[in-house]
């Protein structure tokens, strides 16, 4: 089921979802603004400019595309005969630039810059409106998803208190250097790099000479989010005595279990 959230525009509620990694506002909704209602958006579609601006956005957008089919609608745009939906368009022309949806909460839809297009035909006035609160809306998210981020990156830290807890008691030997302490932390944190993101810290440093940080500062947030989860179990894992190896092996397979299943999860994707 496509992401829902609703834009409130002059008083009139516009839904917005988000499907094909694009997000797409309702025609029907920004239609039903206006006192002619839906009817506009068949008027629009008829229109000739209207459907250069679409032409030219498919093409860009749009690898599988139907020109040949367009060139054929061009020529027929403009005559007394030509007639045009939106499911005509989209079935003619291979379009992702709209969508039709059935249903109670269905409707059509567009790609936001399409959705644009036809609020400044209906209204330059409604078209400003409509920019300033999506904008406000993308906002919003991105400020949500930094917070989500912030607060995987703090659960990462008070587990690594747990991990490097557990290093101490387990691993370093009694009345050894400071520096010999260094080393265990450095090589118990890039045991965790490795089952990760496949790589120690040196070696990220190295390949990416330009940035600043490291490998963890670069990570996404189902990364944070099993690296806390693998700061936990490594602990356990070391106070059952298993060796540096085995513990790779077996943070690697939790890794790849994890990563796999966050990326299809539907409630991940619905905070991004």
């Amino acid at each position: 089921m496509a992401k829902k959230r609703i834009l409130n525009v002059n008083e009139s509620s516009i839904t917005v979802i988000h499907q094909k990694e694009s997000d797409y506002i309702s025609l029907t909704d920004m239609a039903s603004s206006f006192r002619e209602g839906s009817g506009l958006i068949g008027k629009w579609i008829t229109n000739k400019n209207t459907l250069e601006y679409l032409g030219v956005w498919e093409k860009i957008n749009n690898p599988d595309f139907n020109y040949p089919e367009f060139g054929v609608i061009g020529q027929e745009a403009g005559t007394n005969r030509f007639i045009m939906s939106v499911g005509q368009w989209i079935n003619r022309t291979k379009s992702i630039g709209m969508l039709v949806k059935a249903g109670r909460y269905g409707g059509t839809f567009a790609n936001k810059d399409i959705a644009f297009h036809f609020a400044m035909w209906l209204s330059p006035e409604f078209q400003i409106y409509l920019v300033n609160e999506f904008q406000r809306l993308k906002e919003d998210e991105n400020n949500r998803l930094k917070d989500e981020w912030n607060l995987q990156r703090i659960l990462a830290k008070v587990n690594y208190q747990i991990h490097t807890d557990a290093i101490k008691e387990n691993l370093i030997p009694r009345e050894i250097t400071k520096q010999q302490i260094n080393i265990v932390y450095a090589n118990e944190a890039d045991l965790l790099n490795v089952a990760l993101f496949g790589i120690t810290a040196k070696e990220w440093r190295e390949k990416n000479l330009d940035k600043k940080g490291n490998v963890r500062d670069y990570a996404t947030l189902e990364q944070l989010v099993v690296l806390s989860n693998m700061e936990s179990i490594n602990a356990l894992l070391i106070g059952q005595g298993l060796s540096q190896g085995n513990r790779l092996i077996e943070l690697n397979k939790v890794a790849i279990t994890q990563m796999k299943s966050l990326l299809e999860s539907k409630a991940i994707k619905k905070l991004i």
